[in-house]
């Protein structure tokens, strides 16, 4: 859903971060996967004076090499410091063993055992101990992710998820990064949409879906790594179990 004028997403979204952080007690944190909308919901929650918030991103082990770069641009611009939260060496190990460098591409549960290895089983690590997490979601990044609230109870990790930018179009995003001189992935300049491990992303054709080059190999409503509530019904019936503060 675009918005006919770009600030009133970013005042949506402030307000509602500002409401949740008189709310919410403890150390937060947010996921930041080096995607513009990533950048977008770090920048508005500095603003925002989020207390306890701890940054982390997930780093597999086989990302694109230029992300090591942008990394510390965004740390520098940013002031903070970024955590790098890895696969378990051992576990990391036996899934090449078994795998090799493209045995993801086999099936779609050799992929989502890789994503377990390498995303999902590091991102719970992480989240451990945190009173909530908050992404840079979208609801119109696909069909995944269409039914999407802006707060929710993640049953996985048994934690609040708060979405801020769940209503922000693509162009919203980038009229934002814009106006506030924020850093940009190189990679997007390369023909890339939506960023994930090297081996599994590639650039995307003119007309083809923002996440069309993710695990293009498989179908468009499996194209998620495990790290997210992927239904109506489970969305329905959490968000109603939520209590702040």
């Amino acid at each position: 859903m675009s918005s006919e004028n770009g600030a009133d997403c970013f005042h949506r979204s402030k307000e509602f971060l500002e409401c949740i952080a008189a709310c919410i007690r403890g150390p937060v944190a947010l996921a930041h996967s080096y995607q513009a909308e990533d950048t977008v919901a770090l920048d508005i929650l500095i603003k925002v004076r989020i207390k306890e918030l701890e940054v982390f991103t997930l780093d597999t082990n086989r990302l694109f090499p230029e992300l090591n770069v942008h990394h510390k641009v965004l740390e520098d611009f940013f002031g903070i410091t970024i955590k790098r939260c890895h696969p378990d060496t051992d576990e990391e190990r036996e899934l090449e063993s078994a795998q090799g460098e493209f045995g993801m591409r086999d099936s779609l549960e050799a992929r989502r055992f890789c994503c377990r290895v390498r995303k999902v089983k590091p991102l719970a690590n992480f989240l451990r101990g945190k009173s909530a997490w908050f992404t840079g979601l979208r609801a119109s990044q696909s069909v995944t992710r269409a039914d999407m609230r802006i707060i929710e109870y993640d049953k996985q990790f048994k934690l609040i998820k708060l979405n801020p930018l769940v209503d922000w179009s693509e162009d919203d995003v980038n009229r934002y990064i814009k106006e506030n001189g924020l850093p940009v992935n190189p990679l997007y300049a390369k023909g890339f949409r939506s960023i994930g491990c090297a081996p599994c992303t590639r650039t995307v054709k003119a007309g083809e879906d923002i996440r069309a080059g993710r695990w293009w190999w498989e179908n468009p409503e499996n194209r998620e790594c495990g790290c997210m509530v992927k239904n109506r019904r489970e969305r329905e019936q959490d968000v109603s179990t939520i209590k702040l503060g």
